[in-house]
């Protein structure tokens, strides 16, 4: 589970690895010089940092990721549900929805996946 705690900059990092993997690791560095303005040194501490802790494998200069990006939304969600609304849907849903308002094909998509996770 550990490996799926990312901070920002990490789960940044991740998105342009998810978006270009396999990715050799001096292209990579490229695209976060890029997207982010970092040095190659810090692009390469990521890569470490990351490697260390089994989120993404850098063998022979090609840079994989080791989990999926759904999976670390799927447990960033979990942590904010519970930390945030008590573990309660319904209150996070009241929370995000206050103000919005859904469209027919987005109100359909809801009701579809609700009655999917009930069956």
């Amino acid at each position: 589970m550990e490996n799926l705690k990312l901070f920002d900059a990490e789960y940044r990092f991740m998105n342009v690895l998810w978006e270009h993997e396999p990715v050799n690791s001096t292209e990579l560095v490229r695209l976060c010089l890029d997207r982010f303005e970092w040095k190659k040194s810090t692009t390469y501490s990521m890569i470490k940092r990351l490697s260390e802790r089994s989120v993404l494998k850098n063998e022979n200069a090609i840079v994989m990721a080791l989990v999926k990006k759904e999976d670390v939304q799927k447990y960033e969600s979990e942590v904010l549900l519970e930390k945030t609304f008590d573990n309660s849907l319904p209150v996070f849903l009241t929370a995000f929805l206050r103000d919005k308002k859904l469209s027919k094909s987005e109100s359909e998509k809801l009701k579809k996946m609700i009655e999917e996770a009930t069956k």
